[in-house]
C-alpha cells in the first residue's frame, strides 16, 4: 500500500491518523459490549474505516453526507458525541431519535448527516435533492451518498444516478465494493468487470480506487468534490474494500473463504497507514501508544457517560404528537367560499400552484412533462415560461428516485411538489413514499415539506393502470397525511394548505371531476385545514359519508330523490380524519352508509365503520354499511367500467339502509 502525503502537513497526518483509529477503537469495544449482552446488535466496518473517515474529512462539515450502516467513521469525523451515539445506539431516549431507532437508522441537522433506512438504496436520490438545492442556491456545496456492491442492484441506484446526470446536480456517490451483499458475493451480484464501469453508462465520469489506503480516498475525494463543484456534475467512485466482520455480527463469516480474511487483514487501512507514519518518522512508537491510550480512555469516559440511563417514560400522546411536526395556522381560513368567480375543479388546483409558486420562492415543481407540455392534464401549462425550468421540472421516468429528490431538497429547507402523472404509477416510488418521507420526521424530527398530487379514479375508461383509486394505501401509513377534495375551492384551498404543511401531503385529484365539476373560487389566497370535513348538508333519515366523486353520487342521488332527507358529509381528508364530524353525521340520523369510489375491501370506510361502531353505538339504529367499488382491477370496457363502479350498487344500498 503506497501512501503520498501531496501537501499535507503532519499535524494534517497525525489527526487523520487519529480520525481513522478512533472508529476501529470504537467498535471493538462495542465488540466486547456486544459479547457482554450490553448491545443487542452490531453492523462492523471493520476494515473499511479508511473510505468513511476519507471521504467526511474531504467534505466541507455543512455538507450533507447520506452514510449507511457501516459507516461509523462519518459520525465520528463529524466530530459527534460518543456518549449520545451509544445512548443512540442502546435506544435510549436521551440519543438523537428518542429511542425509535437503532444503530444508525437516523439523522442529524447539525451535523449534516441523513439518517439510513433499511431499504439501502433510497438515500442515494435524497443525496440528489440536496445536491440539487445547493445548484439552486449556487452555494458552491456537494453532497455525498455511500452504497454498497449490493446496493448497486437496486433501482435506486439507477435512478439516482441517471437523474443526477440529466440534471448535472453536483453530487458524489460512492460504492464501498466488500466483496458481499450479506452473504451472496459479487459474483452475483453483477457481471460488468467493475462497478464503476456503470458511470459510463450515465454518461458521468467515475474512477475506482484502493478503498483501504485513508489518503487516497481523502486526495480523490477532494479532488471529485472540486471537479463536481466547479463543472456542477456528478461523479462515481468505487472504492475497493473488505468486510472483515459479518453483515451483522449473528450472521458469522462462514461463507466467507479463508485466504481471502489472509489477503485483505495484508490491507488493513489502520495498521498500514500506522506503519507507514511510522516509518516516516511522522509519528514514534510511543507517540502512537499514547494516542491509542488516549483514545481508549475518550472511550470508556463518553461510554460511562452514555450508560446513564435515565427512567424511560413512555408518553402515548407524545408518541402520536411526534408523528407529525406542527403545521402552522391556517391562512385566511374564514374566507367565503361561495364568493368568487366560477370555475372548474383544474382551475382551483392550477390557482393554488400559481399562487404557492409566487408566494414561495423555494418552491419546486417535478413530475414528467410538466413543463413545456403542461402535463398530462394541462394544469402546469405556461408555468415555465413564468417561473423558469430551475423551479418547473421535468423529471426522467422514475418516480423513486424523484420522491427521493423531493426529500432531499426538505433538508436544505426548500418545498416541492411531484406530480404522479397518474397516481396508479405512485408504485414505482412507494418505498420512497411510506419508508423515508413518511417516516422521517417520527424517526429524528426532519420535515418532509413535500406534496405529491395523485391524480386518481375511474370513469373515464382508462383501464386497470390508469383508473386505480389507491388512497387506502397512503391512509394505513403514519406520517402521511391524505388529502381528497370534490370541489374546486375545496381543491384550491387544501392544496395551498398542504403546500403550507411542512409533512408529506398525498394530494388526491380525482380526474373525472378536473373539467367536469364547476363552482365559485375566490380569488384570494387561502387555505382550508387540514383534517377539517364539510357538511355539504343535513339530513333527517340517512347519513352518507364521502369523499371526492362520491360526494357528486350522493349529491345527485339526493336531488333525484327528495322523499329521503339525506344528511351528507364530505370528509376532504382521510389522514387526519375529522371524527367530530363523523360523530355529528351519526348523531343526526343514526343511518350512515359510507360510500367511496375505491374497492371494498381495505377501504377508508371500513375503518370508519369500525370506528363507528366502537365509539357510537349507542346512537345508531341500523348496522353501518358500505358502498364500494367491487374487488376487482378497474375494467376498460365501459359497461364492466359502469357495473365496477360503486354508484351502480347505490340506489339499492340506500334502500337497505332506509328500509331497515
Amino acid at each position: 500500500m503506497q501512501f503520498h502525503r501531496k501537501d499535507l502537513s503532519n499535524q494534517e497526518l497525525i489527526s487523520i491518523y487519529k480520525k481513522l483509529l478512533l472508529p476501529r477503537m470504537i467498535e471493538e469495544k462495542m465488540l466486547v459490549l456486544l459479547r457482554q449482552g450490553k448491545i443487542s446488535k452490531w453492523f462492523s466496518g471493520i476494515g473499511q474505516e479508511a473510505i468513511s473517515v476519507g471521504a467526511t474529512l474531504a467534505m466541507q462539515p455543512n455538507e450533507w453526507i447520506m452514510p449507511l450502516h457501516r459507516n461509523l467513521g462519518v459520525f465520528t469525523s463529524r466530530n459527534m458525541p460518543l456518549s449520545k451515539l451509544f445512548k443512540q445506539w442502546q435506544g435510549y431516549k436521551d440519543g438523537y431519535s428518542n429511542g425509535r431507532e437503532r444503530s444508525f437508522h437516523f439523522g442529524t441537522k447539525e451535523h449534516h448527516i441523513c439518517g439510513m433506512i433499511s431499504h439501502l438504496g433510497p438515500q442515494l436520490a435524497v443525496a440528489d435533492g440536496a445536491a440539487l438545492a445547493y445548484k439552486l442556491q449556487k452555494s458552491g456545496k456537494v453532497s455525498l451518498a455511500f452504497t454498497g456492491d449490493g446496493g448497486t442492484s437496486e433501482g435506486d441506484f439507477h435512478e439516482a444516478l441517471n437523474t443526477a446526470a440529466v440534471w448535472n446536480l453536483p453530487v458524489i456517490f460512492i460504492i464501498e465494493n466488500n466483496g458481499y451483499g450479506l452473504s451472496t458475493p459479487v459474483s452475483e451480484q453483477y457481471r460488468c468487470k467493475n462497478l464503476v464501469d456503470k458511470a459510463i453508462g450515465y454518461g458521468i465520469e467515475g474512477v475506482q480506487i484502493e478503498g483501504n489506503n485513508v489518503l487516497t480516498v481523502y486526495d480523490t475525494i477532494k479532488g471529485v468534490r472540486d471537479y463536481c463543484n466547479k463543472n456542477q456534475r456528478p461523479y462515481l467512485i468505487e472504492c475497493m474494500t473488505f468486510r472483515m466482520r459479518g453483515h451483522e455480527e449473528a450472521s458469522g463469516t462462514k461463507y466467507v473463504p479463508k485466504e481471502l480474511f489472509e489477503t485483505w487483514e495484508k490491507q488493513d487501512p489502520v495498521k498500514n497507514y500506522e506503519q507507514w507514519l511510522t516509518d516516516e518518522k511522522i509519528l514514534a512508537a510511543e507517540k502512537i501508544e499514547s494516542i491509542k491510550t488516549e483514545t481508549k480512555s475518550y472511550i470508556e469516559t463518553e461510554l460511562m457517560i452514555g450508560s446513564q440511563q435515565q427512567t424511560f417514560i413512555v408518553d402515548t400522546v407524545q408518541e402520536l404528537k411526534d408523528v407529525f411536526a406542527p403545521a402552522p395556522n391556517p391562512i385566511n381560513a374564514n374566507i367565503n367560499l361561495h364568493a368568487g368567480p366560477e370555475k372548474r375543479f383544474i382551475d382551483g388546483i392550477k390557482d393554488a400552484l400559481h399562487q404557492s409558486m409566487q408566494k414561495h420562492g423555494n418552491l419546486i415543481l417535478m413530475g414528467q412533462d410538466i413543463a413545456e407540455y403542461g402535463g398530462a392534464f394541462k394544469i402546469t401549462e405556461g408555468f415555465v415560461q413564468e417561473f423558469g425550468k430551475e423551479r418547473v421540472r421535468n423529471t426522467p421516468l422514475c418516480e423513486s428516485a424523484i420522491v427521493g429528490t423531493a426529500t432531499g431538497l426538505s433538508l436544505e429547507g426548500y418545498k416541492a411538489m411531484v406530480e404522479m402523472q397518474f397516481a396508479d404509477f405512485v408504485t414505482s416510488g412507494f418505498n420512497q413514499v411510506v419508508n423515508n418521507l413518511a417516516k422521517i420526521y417520527y424517526r429524528w424530527g426532519q420535515h418532509a415539506d413535500v406534496v405529491i398530487r395523485m391524480p386518481t379514479g375511474g370513469g373515464v375508461g382508462a383501464g386497470p393502470f390508469h383508473s386505480q383509486s389507491n388512497e387506502a394505501w397512503f391512509t394505513h401509513t403514519p406520517g402521511l397525511k391524505v388529502v381528497y377534495p370534490s370541489t374546486p375551492a375545496d381543491a384550491k384551498g387544501l392544496l395551498i394548505a398542504a403546500i403550507n404543511d411542512p409533512n408529506p401531503v398525498m394530494f388526491f385529484e380525482h380526474k373525472a371531476l378536473y373539467r367536469s365539476v364547476s363552482g365559485p373560487v375566490p380569488d384570494e389566497y387561502y387555505e382550508i385545514e387540514i383534517g377539517k370535513a364539510r357538511l355539504v348538508q343535513s339530513g333527517d333519515d340517512i347519513s352518507i359519508i364521502t369523499y371526492g366523486s362520491g360526494v357528486h353520487w350522493a349529491m345527485d342521488y339526493a336531488g333525484n330523490h327528495p322523499e329521503i332527507s339525506i344528511h351528507i358529509l364530505d370528509l376532504r381528508t382521510l389522514q387526519p380524519l375529522d371524527y367530530d364530524a363523523i360523530t355529528n353525521a351519526v348523531t343526526a340520523t343514526g343511518k350512515i352508509l359510507l360510500l367511496h369510489e375505491d374497492c371494498l375491501t381495505g377501504g377508508i370506510g371500513a375503518d370508519i365503520a369500525a370506528w363507528i361502531a366502537e365509539h357510537c353505538f349507542d346512537k345508531l339504529d341500523a348496522p353501518v354499511m358500505r358502498c364500494a367499488s367491487l374487488d376487482t382491477p378497474v375494467p376498460f370496457n365501459l359497461s364492466l367500467e359502469k357495473n365496477f363502479m360503486a354508484y351502480s350498487r347505490l340506489d339499492e344500498t340506500v334502500k337497505r339502509l332506509v328500509n331497515y
